[in-house]
């Protein structure tokens, strides 16, 4: 499959080949339900706790006689039991939401979604990032230029453009742009991915990408 090459100036310089085996594997979207889940319980982090009657404020005296009263027994009014004592098996702040997913997953799940991208044709290449300056003014001309020529990336609100590694003038400069994120191949995953409505990759990154 071939996607539209462009260069710095967003002019069409020509086309590039994506890697088959990224781009269009044949992936269950079961894999990247299952992967998308793992991840977001991986990110999950335990905040909730609630008090316990060891650590509930007040009084240890006991409410009333153990014996003589015709009532059941009681200690103290920090037992569940009576309002404004504490919980009774509620969050610690301890639980543990971490789940595993293998690897052979993780690369399916990440070829699942770059061949979805592919498939709607969401997809175009630069040449190279490194020549862009870091002005948002820059910034906005290429991208400008980019959505002129393609009505895909004209409607999408979430863009990413794709590194093989961080680039400093190019972060800078699409820093001020709303909807537009920064990703590298080095912490490429499906979930940011999925997160977003069309990509732009480096011509590196789609050469580099099979030996992500």
């Amino acid at each position: 499959m071939k996607v539209d090459l462009y260069n710095i100036k967003a002019e069409k310089i020509g086309q590039i080949t994506l890697p088959s085996s990224h781009f269009s594997a044949k992936v269950k979207p079961s894999i990247l339900s299952q992967y998308v889940r793992v991840h977001l319980s991986n990110r999950r982090r335990a905040s909730a706790k609630v008090k316990d009657r060891g650590e509930v404020a007040g009084t240890t005296k006991k409410m009333w006689a153990q014996k003589g009263t015709g009532r059941a027994r009681h200690s103290t009014a920090k037992a569940p039991l009576f309002v404004g004592g504490g919980s009774a098996h509620g969050p610690t702040g301890k639980q543990n939401y971490h789940l595993k997913i293998s690897q052979s997953a993780r690369r399916l799940a990440l070829k699942a979604v770059l061949s979805q991208f592919a498939k709607d044709k969401r997809i175009i290449a630069v040449d190279r990032f490194s020549s862009l300056p870091p002005k948002t003014k820059s910034a906005w001309n290429l991208v400008d230029g980019l959505e002129k020529d393609n009505k895909l990336l004209a409607e999408s609100k979430r863009v990413a453009f794709v590194t093989t590694k961080k680039i400093d003038n190019l972060k800078r400069a699409l820093a001020n742009i709303p909807g537009i994120d920064v990703l590298t191949l080095t912490s490429l995953n499906a979930f940011d991915l999925s997160c977003q409505n069309f990509l732009i990759f480096s011509q590196a990154a789609v050469k580099k990408i099979v030996k992500l």
